[in-house]
């Protein structure tokens, strides 16, 4: 056997899984996977699309968006060294948010491990704890073997018979010689991976005062979720990106939550996807004056106050049996919505600024029905409290497909992660992103020459720094001496001109209607829009809002 032969099983078996997608980050050690992969690409008819990224962290979030979107395995390889270890930031989102990465880490034989030879180290058990199943596979065993152990770990990624979807690591010990050679691998026989179906529903009366709480979900468990709240005529508390966020849904539910008249009421949480974004749902879901039941997506489910009663597949609710009970959170959503917007214009005498939650509304009203990527920290918080659009609301167009990596809401990544979603559906997306999101991932600008080019607009508000932490315990005045050093870290690059330099078009705009402009252009390639902002009202909105 030889490395050229396992790498042709590799290619072989991914087909047979029914991947699509693989990411490749050349080296010299991954050069039989990097050369079989390629000319699987150049069949006429491909399989498989290879898309090529010379930054393993980008490459492994550009794979990460795109399983994210497609809901099934995407691949990525790297080569020896330490070219692996910087996956881990996507490996572990994968495993917190059940997304199928499959890592090819490429390796030196086995007898090397250990031995102090160039980019040698021990690769395997590095994502221990973070990841379904693990495997190495070395040049010198047998086809049969190499395709049991790819069979095992594909199926562990989409969740076969598990229900837990995830990733998985297949370390290859590449021996020499690494190039093609004239053997020719023995055809496999039949195969194909399913995943284990739902158990049974629960039925459950409208006696309690129950709110429906959808946190960040695939599209079919956001749709799930909108679902049973409108069956049961109760209020729908829906993340952004929970993909619930439709028709009556709550927009300024964590606002509402402190309200005695209506948070206080709850008596029944029914919860969908993994809500992250705020601490009044952390506090609902802590109290044990609350029924909470949670829908799991899976054998997983997400349970942060420990406090669940019950854990379902499925849920049929009854219509409530308090007819106000819906219509007081109507109500008093739209009267929140009008203090907002009256809470964000502008005193009389001030000078009309642009402020981030604006933005966020903005670009929330006008990609409702299309893709819509959020960002971590302030972005995906600004769009939770802007309301329904209308077209959602009156059920004129479909759901905004809303992704956001909330497994472990790091802001690491983001850009490649949106421009792997706009590749993998092939539609254009927008991506609302901080400005240190945007600068932590820098390199998932670069795209080679002969590389796709996405579909992905980029709308930053720039405040030249990190705003959230003013709306935290540490933006307080007790802390004022080192807060902008070692919290709001300020900087000063132009990020139009580092977009630019890896060939983006870009554009900075200055007020709403520019921006509104701006966006009904439809997206031709991968763009930025900056757009100034200020951070120094942003602890004072946030004490607005809680006034409110």
């Amino acid at each position: 056997m030889s490395s050229w032969l396992l790498a042709q099983c590799v290619v072989e078996q991914l087909r047979q899984a029914g991947v699509r997608h693989v990411v490749l980050a050349p080296g010299s050690r991954n050069a039989p996977l990097s050369l079989a992969l390629h000319a699987a690409a150049q069949e006429a008819d491909p399989v498989l699309s290879l898309h090529v990224r010379i930054d393993e962290r980008s490459a492994g979030f550009l794979a990460l968006g795109m399983a994210k979107a497609m809901q099934e395995p995407v691949a990525v390889v790297t080569t020896s060294g330490t070219a692996v270890a910087n996956l881990a930031p996507a490996v572990m989102e994968a495993n917190q948010a059940g997304i199928p990465l499959v890592v090819l880490s490429a390796d030196r034989p086995l007898t090397m491990i250990n031995s102090g030879a160039n980019q040698t180290g021990n690769q395997f058990g590095l994502f221990a704890g973070q990841v379904r199943h693990q495997v190495q596979l070395t040049s010198d065993a047998q086809p049969a073997a190499w395709r049991f152990q790819l069979r095992m770990a594909l199926a562990r990624a989409v969740g076969e018979r598990t229900r837990m979807p995830g990733p998985v690591q297949v370390n290859l010990h590449f021996d020499e010689p690494l190039m093609p050679t004239d053997e020719v691998l023995d055809a496999p026989g039949p195969w194909h991976l399913e995943p284990s179906g739902a158990g049974p529903t629960l039925s459950l009366d409208g006696d309690l005062r129950t709110v429906v709480l959808a946190g960040d979900a695939r599209p079919e468990v956001g749709r799930l979720a909108a679902a049973v709240a409108e069956h049961g005529q109760v209020p729908l508390l829906a993340e952004p990106s929970s993909n619930a966020r439709v028709g009556r849904a709550i927009s300024t539910y964590r606002l509402l939550l402190g309200k005695d008249d209506l948070g206080g009421r709850i008596q029944r949480v029914l919860v969908f996807g993994h809500p992250t974004l705020s601490r009044p749902v952390t506090r609902l879901l802590r109290r044990d004056d609350v029924e909470v039941i949670m829908v799991a997506d899976g054998a997983g489910w997400s349970d942060p106050g420990f406090t669940a009663g019950r854990v379902v597949d499925d849920v049929d609710l009854a219509p409530c049996q308090d007819d106000h009970w819906l219509n007081h959170w109507l109500t008093a959503d739209l009267d929140m919505q009008t203090r907002i917007e009256l809470a964000a214009r502008p005193a009389v005498g001030e000078d009309p600024v642009v402020t981030p939650q604006q933005v966020a509304t903005l670009v929330v009203e006008r990609t409702a029905g299309q893709v819509l990527v959020l960002g971590s920290s302030n972005p995906i918080r600004d769009a939770d409290l802007a309301p329904v659009p209308d077209a959602l609301f009156s059920g004129q167009v479909p759901g905004t497909r809303v992704y956001a990596n909330r497994g472990l809401a790091g802001i690491d990544g983001v850009v490649s992660t949106a421009a792997g979603i706009a590749l993998a559906l092939g539609e254009p997306t927008t991506c609302l992103l901080g400005d240190l999101t945007f600068l932590h991932d820098a390199g998932g600008l670069w795209l080679g020459r002969l590389e796709d080019r996405p579909l992905v607009r980029l709308v930053v508000p720039d405040d030249r720094g990190g705003s959230i932490f003013h709306t935290l315990e540490q933006g307080g005045p007790a802390h004022e001496a080192g807060f902008e050093r070692v919290f709001a870290t300020p900087h000063d690059v132009d990020l139009a001109a580092l977009a630019a330099a890896h060939g983006w078009k870009v554009a900075t705009v200055t007020d709403l209607e520019e921006l509104g402009q701006r966006i009904r252009v439809p997206v031709r390639g991968p763009e930025l829009v900056v757009v100034p902002v200020s951070r120094d009202g942003r602890r004072a909105w946030a004490q607005r809002l809680a006034a409110l």
